[in-house]
This record gives structure tokens, sequence and C-alpha cells, in this order.
């Protein structure tokens, strides 16, 4: 058995996401049928508590969708280095103490960036910087969400596929381990399009933050769906 959260957009309240953990059957090996029968699994006692539309984002889903929106595979556009995948800009962009980066991460490939020697050699990471703006550490994963916001924001096919998603998985995220999470980053985006403020979240990073990790919504501006 293994515990696993599903992020479910939330249109009301404060917080942009809920995140329910799941007890499911995990079928362990790194084979890719192995993965798929574990969320498979997920899903299904996920669909006895009530969610039906279940969406596995992940390199390991087996639908298109899900493998398309992988950070892994999902690219946002850059001014130097032109179209490179969410993870490459993820980890390029980090920032060690010393002033240390390192930017030839952005023209790896998504596995070679996740697996470069140096990021676990370099000691303290201090923030982010991406194309001369700086990201903090603090609010936790608000880096990683823009970055992936903002790759996905051009793709309005994609953003009309996953509005129809009740809840998001991924099947690779250990809340134990890991801090960014793209299936939560996607329950985060299904609530900016149905509270009419994905918009307004991408203006700047300042209503970014303010909109995702502070700002107390009011109930007067809810979108109605």
């Amino acid at each position: 058995m293994a515990r696993r959260p599903i992020f479910i957009p939330n249109i009301n309240g404060n917080q942009l996401f809920i995140e329910e953990n799941i007890d499911f059957n995990w079928f362990s090996g790194f084979a890719i049928s192995q993965k798929q029968k574990s969320i498979e699994s997920l899903h299904k006692k996920a669909y006895e508590k009530g969610y039906e539309k279940l969406l596995e984002v992940s390199s390991k889903s087996s639908e298109l969708l899900g493998q398309r929106l992988s950070a892994f595979s999902l690219e946002i556009e850059t001014m130097n280095y032109g179209k490179i995948s969410v993870e490459c800009a993820f980890q390029g962009s980090k920032v060690f103490k010393g002033n240390k980066q390192y930017p030839e991460i952005y023209t790896k490939t998504s596995i070679e960036a996740k697996r470069f020697h140096k990021l676990n050699s370099s000691g303290e990471l201090i923030g982010f910087r991406f194309e001369d703006e700086e990201w903090e550490l603090e609010p936790k994963s608000a880096f990683y969400d823009w970055l992936y916001i903002k790759a996905l924001y051009p793709h309005k096919d994609f953003l009309k596929k996953l509005y129809k998603y009740q809840a998001f998985t991924d099947i690779e995220f250990n809340p134990a381990k890991s801090i960014n999470c793209q299936a939560r980053t996607c329950a985060i985006i299904v609530s900016l399009l149905k509270r009419d403020l994905y918009d307004e979240a991408m203006s700047s990073k300042k209503r970014f933050i303010e909109i995702i990790y502070k700002r107390q919504l009011k109930q007067g501006e809810l979108f109605s769906l």
C-alpha cells in the first residue's frame, strides 16, 4: 500500500486547491507499465471517493495530454535559448550561495538537467534567477508554479482540456521528499480559470504571488460557472 495526494481545483475560499491523500495499491518497479498500474490503482480509489475525471500529469501518464503537460515535455519560450522545457528552466535558474548558477543547463535535455552533477554539490540554494528576474525561496513552489503556468499560458487548447478535469495526480510526486508538483500546479491553473483570475495572475510577479499565495479573495470575486 502507498499514500499519495490528489489535487482538486477549489473555487471557494482562499486556497486555490484542495489536497486529499489517497491510500492505494503500489506496484513496485521502474517500468512504465508498473507506474501505470499504480496510477490506475490510485485513480480507482479516488473514483470511489467521487472523483470521476482525473488526469495523471507526468511522463508516465496513459493519456497524451498528461504526458505533454509533464515538466519534462512542456516548453517555455526564452529570450536567449528559444524554447526549453520547464524542467530545464527550473534547474538552470537555481542560484546557490556565492551567486553560483549554471545556465548551461538551459541547453540540455530534461533528464540531463535534472541529473546535472553540480546541482548536488553547490551548497545552499538561495533563490532563482530567470531572465534577469529574481525569485526568492518563499513562498515555497512559487517560482516553479510561475514557470509552469507561464509555459502553459499560450496553449489555449490545453487549458480548455484541463478545465474539464476534477482532479490531478503525479505518481512520481512524494510530498515527503519534494516540494514542487505539476499536478498541484494544474489544479491551481483550473482554479484561476474558474475564478477568472488567470490573466491577472500572470500580469506581474507581484500579482502572481498575491493572488495565489497571499491574497484573501472575497466571495464576490469568484467566477460563476
